[in-house]
C-alpha cells in the first residue's frame, strides 16, 4: 500500500498543494523552458500588438497562467543571454558579455547541475551556442596553441573540444542538441537510448518539428520522474524556412520574411500545443511549470527591409512593436521579450504581471520548487510568491544590463540607458512615452542615482567598469535611427 504524506504550503499568502508518494517520488514539479531564438516582443497574439500573428496554443498557455508584461533577458545577443539563463547570474560575473567571449567557462554551474541533487533528470533539445565558437579567439589562444588566426578567419574547432562544453559535459543527462539538420544525441526520436557519449544523427526536415519531436521523445522516456527539459529552438531566426502546410497559413500580401516569420512562429505554437498536451496524457500539467521566452529582441536591421533570398541573414520577420530598439540594443526592444508562465494550479489563470522580472530569476525558481536552498552566487529571485498575487509589491531590486559600449540599469518604471560615455537617456517606462522621451534632464536627480547603482554593479564583474570604448558603428546607427542623436559622425558633445 502507498505511504501518501500531503504538505500544504503557504507562498506569500497562497496556498500550494504538494503530495509526495514513498512509491513516486516524482511529485516534485517538473520545469519546462521554452527558448526561441530572436523573437520580438510583439510576436504572440495574446500581446494585442499584431493582426497577422497566430499563436492559439500561446494564448492559451496565458489565459492558463501569466502573462510577463515586463519580462526582460540578460543580453540582447544569443550566447550571453543563455549563459545568464541557465546559470541564474548575470554572465558578465563570469567575463562573458557578448559572442566571441564563449564558451560557457567549466566551472560555472547549470540550472541542470543544480537540480541533480533533487532526483532531477535534465534534458537539454535544440540550440545550445555555449560550446567554442568560431570567434572566440581568446579561448583559442590558450587552448589552440600554435593555431595562427587571420583577420576574418573563423576559428576551426576540434569535435572533442566541442563536446567537452556541450550539454552532456554540464548537467544534462540526455540531449538532442543541433539547429538544423545535423544534431549530437543521445537519445532517439522514439525514445530510445544512443549511445551515453552521444552520435551523430541527420534528420533533414523542418526544424521546427524535429526539435518538438525530441522534447515529447524525451517527456516521452522521463515523465514519471521529476524533469528539467530545456527546449531551444532555432527559430524564428535566420536562415528563414518553413513547411508548405505553415506558410499556407498566412496567405496574402505581405513580407516574404514576414510571411516565413509567421510560419515558423506557428510551428512554434504547435509545438507548445503538443507539449501541453502530453503533459495532461501524462497526468503530469498540475506538476509542471511551463516557462516561454525568447533569447532576445527581433533584429530589425532598422528598416525591416524584405530582402531576397529570405534564407539569407537581415531582418527575421519578427516584430519588437511598439518597443524602441532590436536586437543588439540595451534599448526595451532589445531586451523586453514575450515572458509566459504557467503552472496549472498554482499560478492565478489570465494573469498578468506587469513589474520587471529577468531570465535570471528562473534558476532561482526551479531551485526553490525542487526544495533546494538558493546559492548566494545566484542573481535571480524565486518568482513563484510574487506571481500567485500579481497585485502585489514585486521584488525589492534594480535589474542589470552591460553589452558592446552600452549598459543600462531598469529600477521601478524608471530606467537609465548608457551609450558609452557618448549620450545617457532616462525613460519613465510607466508612461506612455516609454523610451521616446528622454527625461533626464527634468529628474537629473534621478538620472544621477541611477548611474551611481549602475557604476557600483558594474565593478562586481569580470572585467570591472562601465564600458568606455566608443559606440561602434552598428550601435552610432542604431541610436542615430531610433533615438535620433548621433550616427557616424558621433554624438553631440
Amino acid at each position: 500500500m502507498n505511504t501518501v504524506a500531503t504538505f500544504l504550503i503557504c507562498l506569500s499568502g497562497s496556498f500550494v498543494l504538494f503530495t509526495v508518494s514513498s512509491a513516486r517520488p516524482t511529485e516534485k514539479p517538473n520545469i519546462i523552458v521554452i527558448f526561441t531564438d530572436d523573437q520580438g516582443h510583439a510576436d504572440l497574439g495574446v500581446q494585442g500588438q499584431l493582426k497577422d500573428i497566430k499563436t492559439p496554443n500561446l494564448d492559451r498557455m496565458a489565459a492558463e497562467g501569466v502573462r510577463a508584461t515586463a519580462g526582460y533577458i540578460s543580453a540582447p545577443q544569443c550566447s550571453p543571454s543563455r549563459a545568464g539563463l541557465i546559470t541564474g547570474r548575470y554572465q558578465q560575473k563570469f567575463d562573458f558579455d557578448h559572442i566571441p567571449d564563449g564558451p560557457l567557462p567549466l566551472d560555472q554551474m547549470t540550472l541542470a547541475d543544480r537540480l541533480k541533487p533533487a532526483g532531477y533528470v535534465s534534458g537539454m533539445v535544440g540550440k545550445w551556442h555555449l560550446e567554442p565558437n568560431g570567434v572566440s579567439y581568446r579561448w583559442g589562444k590558450e587552448h589552440l596553441p600554435g593555431v595562427a588566426v587571420k583577420p576574418g578567419q573563423h576559428l576551426a574547432i576540434p569535435a572533442k573540444d566541442r563536446l567537452r562544453y556541450g550539454p552532456g559535459e554540464r548537467g544534462f543527462s540526455e540531449y538532442f542538441w543541433g539547429e538544423m539538420v545535423n544534431y549530437w544525441a543521445n537519445y532517439d526520436l522514439q525514445g530510445n537510448l544512443l549511445k551515453p557519449e552521444g552520435e551523430a544523427v541527420q534528420d533533414k526536415r523542418f526544424r521546427v518539428d524535429v526539435q518538438t519531436d525530441a522534447a515529447l521523445a524525451f517527456l516521452k522516456r522521463n515523465h514519471e520522474k521529476p524533469f528539467f527539459l530545456y527546449l531551444n529552438y532555432y527559430a524564428p531566426h535566420v536562415p528563414l524556412e518553413a513547411t508548405p502546410e505553415y506558410l499556407s497559413r498566412f496567405p496574402g500580401e505581405m513580407p516574404e520574411r514576414r510571411r516565413y516569420a509567421l510560419a515558423m512562429m506557428s510551428a512554434m505554437d504547435d509545438g507548445v500545443g503538443r507539449i501541453l498536451k502530453k503533459l495532461v496524457e501524462y497526468g503530469v500539467d498540475e506538476k509542471t511549470l511551463v516557462v516561454f521566452l525568447s533569447d532576445n529582441g527581433a533584429p530589425l536591421m532598422q528598416t525591416m527591409i524584405d530582402t531576397k533570398p529570405i534564407d539569407t541573414n537581415g531582418w527575421d520577420g519578427s516584430m519588437n512593436t511598439p518597443l524602441v530598439g532590436e536586437k543588439g540594443m540595451l534599448a526595451e526592444g532589445g531586451i523586453r521579450v514575450p515572458f509566459l508562465l504557467r503552472w496549472k494550479g498554482t499560478l492565478p489563470a489570465g494573469a498578468t504581471y506587469d513589474k520587471p522580472i529577468i531570465s535570471l530569476d528562473l534558476a532561482a525558481t526551479a531551485l526553490a520548487m525542487a526544495g533546494l536552498d538558493r546559492p548566494a552566487e545566484l542573481d535571480g529571485v524565486n518568482l513563484i510568491p510574487y506571481l500567485t498575487k500579481p497585485d502585489s509589491a514585486g521584488p525589492e531590486r534594480e535589474l542589470y544590463w552591460r553589452f558592446w559600449s552600452q549598459s543600462a540599469v531598469r529600477d521601478g518604471k524608471w530606467k537609465l540607458l548608457k551609450a558609452s560615455e557618448e549620450k545617457t537617456f532616462l525613460f519613465d517606462l510607466e508612461s506612455d512615452a516609454q523610451e521616446t522621451k528622454d527625461m533626464k534632464d527634468e529628474h537629473p536627480e534621478i538620472a544621477l542615482q541611477l548611474e551611481k547603482k549602475l557604476e557600483a554593479w558594474a565593478q562586481g564583474l569580470t572585467p570591472p567598469g562601465l564600458p568606455k570604448t566608443p559606440l561602434n558603428v552598428q550601435e552610432k546607427n542604431w541610436y542615430k535611427y531610433f533615438f535620433g542623436v548621433g550616427g557616424e559622425q558621433g554624438f553631440p558633445q
